[in-house]
């Protein structure tokens, strides 16, 4: 190796590495409904934070992987992209997962009103 040749670190983590994890914590957090507010309380951070962590703008250590891991109910490995089965779950209806894609991209307010309306279907479909 030349003497002005600076040696290969291994083990350093990338920003694309950093940007796919962000954006599966974003999308684990998203599928169960919770919001950046809601997951910055509970890890005690600002939601400005868990934002740049969804965009691999700062990079997960071990011990927040596995505070996400345990509030989003999923394993380490699955936030680390290591189990790509556990991360194919969701509806096995297209269609289902269609629209649940699209009610992701409407507003708080009108998710909140779907919600309500879903709930009270539900509601009534139980008590039958």
């Amino acid at each position: 190796m030349p003497a002005n040749a600076m040696p290969q670190r291994r083990g350093i983590a990338t920003e694309e590495g950093s940007a796919e994890i962000g954006e599966r914590v974003a999308r684990l957090r998203k599928e169960r409904g919770i919001t950046q507010v809601e997951m910055a309380d509970l890890l005690g951070l600002s939601q400005p934070v868990v934002s740049d962590y969804e965009r691999g703008a700062l990079r997960l250590h071990g011990e927040l992987i596995a505070k996400f891991a345990k509030i989003l109910r999923v394993s380490a490995d699955e936030i680390l992209g290591i189990d790509k089965a556990a991360s194919a779950r969701g509806p096995r209806d297209s269609a289902i997962a269609r629209r649940l894609r699209d009610i992701d991209k409407l507003s708080k307010r009108d998710r909140d009103a779907l919600a309500r309306t879903i709930d009270a279907f539900l509601g009534r479909a139980r008590s039958e």
